[in-house]
């Protein structure tokens, strides 16, 4: 009887193999020094994503332009399953000779993203525009309370200060430089985390004060803007009872997923016991990567049912979320263009509907 390997063993074995293993799964690479190349893990030629091939770190792979990252199995399960270790277990024993046992899962590679222009140049402008996000936040301090954000967040009826302790996602930075004016403004800044926790881009909200005293939206055509590539990411606002990072998220745990920041700071005040994140873009939302130990999902969704696009998007998510094996639900307000910020601060006026 065949023995079962571990995943660490296999990841080891495949680290041993690295060599002849990238160029596999990833044909269309290049060797440069110690390290395979190639534009992503959909295969495309480019420089985004290293995989490194010899040395202690031999296996350790890299996308510079995504913010993810893993080990030798993880590049199996991330090329060829969708993320699955377990099918990319399967696999792996095959290809290592151990076990005659083939994966059942079809074969799941990424699409090819067409990109314009030099790929080597647009994958080093996305490296510099993550270095810029990582700078600006490490540049921060830490902690919104008694500081602009913090007031911004309770205009809009938000009150951080019930929850006990605020997200360490966001900070106030009083000066942020936004191209629409030429000037740095105030801004609250909000980390976007990739699937393996690492800060892979800077979501920027640029404030103002109004003559009155309350803190605001700056009055900008684009208020909101994103500083690097975060495709498969999110904002990790709230972690719910357990405390948990979204890594360590405990078995048939239920997340509540919502498209913008205050948004899912809406349903933070009103579900503190639930895990929240904020996909930041509905297109976003349909390739966020979550552990398998969140088992239940609620789409806290803006009432955006004029929109066919944003309603595309929105089917596209629930879909993606269903065919994960997780159960997934819809909570939507019943007013045409409210989201669940103006269900807290109208409540008594605008109640929400949820079906499964």
């Amino acid at each position: 009887m065949q023995r079962r390997h571990s995943a660490s063993e296999l990841a080891r074995l495949l680290a041993d193999s690295i060599g002849r293993l990238a160029p596999d799964l990833l044909p269309n690479g290049k060797k440069d020094g110690v390290e395979w190349r190639v534009g992503s893990l959909a295969g495309e030629p480019g420089q985004s994503l290293a995989v490194r091939l010899s040395g202690a770190r031999r296996g350790v792979w890299a996308d510079f332009s995504s913010g993810e990252r893993g080990d030798a199995l993880d590049l199996v399960a991330s090329c060829l399953f969708g993320g699955d270790r377990k099918q990319a277990m399967a696999w792996a024993s095959n290809w290592l000779g151990l076990s005659q046992a083939t994966s059942t899962m079809p074969v799941q590679r990424r699409p090819v993203q067409e990109k314009l222009g030099n790929s080597e140049e647009l994958d080093r402008e996305a490296q510099q525009r993550r270095a810029k996000a990582r700078r600006l936040w490490h540049d921060t301090p830490a902690g919104i309370a008694g500081t602009p954000v913090e007031a911004y967040l309770q205009s809009r009826g938000i009150d951080l200060r019930a929850l006990g302790r605020a997200p360490g996602a966001l900070r106030f930075a009083p000066a942020v430089w936004c191209q629409e004016v030429h000037r740095p403004l105030p801004c609250m800044l909000a980390a976007i985390c990739s699937p393996s926790g690492k800060l892979v881009a800077v979501h920027r909200t640029w404030l103002a004060q109004s003559p009155s005293g309350v803190w605001g939206k700056a009055d900008l055509k684009n208020p909101k803007k994103v500083l690097g590539s975060f495709a498969g990411g999110c904002i990790r606002l709230w972690r719910g009872a357990s405390g948990l990072a979204l890594g360590m998220a405990s078995e048939n745990e239920m997340a509540i997923v919502a498209e913008g920041i205050e948004t899912a700071l809406s349903c933070a005040i009103a579900c503190p016991e639930h895990r929240v994140l904020a996909a930041v873009s509905l297109s976003n939302m349909a390739s966020m990567k979550l552990p398998d130990t969140i088992t239940e999902i609620l789409v806290a969704a803006d009432n955006d049912t004029g929109n066919p696009s944003a309603r595309k998007a929105l089917d596209a998510a629930l879909s993606q979320f269903a065919q994960q094996g997780r159960t997934v639900r819809l909570a939507m307000p019943k007013i045409q263009g409210q989201d669940w910020n103006n269900v807290l601060t109208h409540h008594d006026e605008h109640k929400g509907t949820e079906r499964a």
